[in-house]
């Protein structure tokens, strides 16, 4: 499957599992949700590997590596996002993953070295500019609800789904050594889920919460929609991009995501967006496609 056709499934689906996660929200504790769809995302992949034929173990040296991935991406990710869906709307966790555009770059400086380009600062000044414009008037409808003595959940929410974007762009840099140690994607991503609903399955028995099993025909289908659209397909293009064409790059799926989820919102929550709102929208859609034009120096390696 070709770059483009991979941001483009990425981007599609991840844009709906931040308003399947809150079908999610209830009955449930969070992260035991989270235990119920990387198990079965896991599963599948494993199911996958094994009748393609590919012989499942993997070395320690290999092991460690998705074991923290597992823990940044799957565990320490995901139990953020699901719990900030309690007190922020799915839209707004989504745009604050455009944050991504960042930290990415900022991690990879720090642990690598790599150099981080004008084009990114640049770019990715424009995306948070324009996911600020989207969602200014309900932060600001939020921010001035704790001054007046609110209970500061939204705060709350917030400071969750900042960690959830540091975790993920932490995942990020790992996947990079996951790859220099096994090559097959499927499967690196099978035990990376395992690891992580593991972690966070001895995390729901230590803080003494209940595996529920919900009844719920709506549970059961955004389940069954984040496990295998959301997990195994999205993440199999979006961690391709990353050995492709890099993180730095790959993380704008972040940018155009949310803007899926505010055009779902729209039809399926009865969001109404202004002017101020498209704008930002307009705006992110414009630094990705900015941002992922190849340099000077790129195109002319490749004539």
């Amino acid at each position: 499957m070709s770059s483009p056709l991979l941001f483009i499934t990425a981007c599609l689906i991840w844009g709906s599992t931040f308003f399947a996660i809150t079908l999610q929200l209830g009955a449930v504790p969070p992260a035991v949700s989270v235990v119920y769809r990387f198990a079965l995302a896991s599963a599948v992949l494993f199911a996958w590997c094994a009748a393609r034929g590919d012989r499942l173990l993997l070395p320690w040296r290999a092991q460690r590596w998705m074991m923290l991935q597992g823990a940044a991406t799957f565990a320490v990710s995901y139990i953020c996002t699901y719990t900030s869906e309690q007190y922020l709307v799915s839209g707004l966790v989504a745009v604050l993953f455009a944050l991504m555009v960042f930290w990415n770059p900022i991690l990879n400086r720090l642990v690598f070295g790599s150099a981080i380009g004008w084009r990114t600062w640049a770019a990715g000044g424009v995306a948070v500019g324009g996911v600020i414009l989207l969602f200014f008037h309900s932060i600001h409808e939020a921010w001035a609800g704790i001054n007046s003595g609110g209970d500061g959940h939204f705060l709350l929410g917030l400071v969750l789904a900042l960690i959830a974007t540091i975790a993920s762009a932490v995942g990020n840099l790992v996947v990079v050594k996951v790859r220099q140690q096994a090559d097959n994607v499927l499967l690196t991503m099978a035990w990376s889920m395992l690891w992580g609903s593991t972690l966070v399955a001895l995390y729901v028995l230590a803080s003494g919460q209940r595996f529920v099993m919900p009844s719920s025909a709506t549970y059961w289908a955004g389940l069954l929609w984040l496990s295998l659209l959301g997990s195994v397909i999205a993440f199999a293009a979006y961690f391709t991009l990353i050995h492709r064409i890099g993180s730095d790059k790959a993380v704008y799926i972040g940018v155009v995501t949310p803007v899926i989820s505010v055009l779902l919102s729209i039809q399926l929550e009865h969001y109404r967006p202004g002017a101020m709102e498209w704008l930002g929208m307009i705006l992110c859609l414009s630094s990705v496609a900015w941002a992922l034009q190849p340099t000077s120096s790129t195109t002319a390696k490749n004539r």
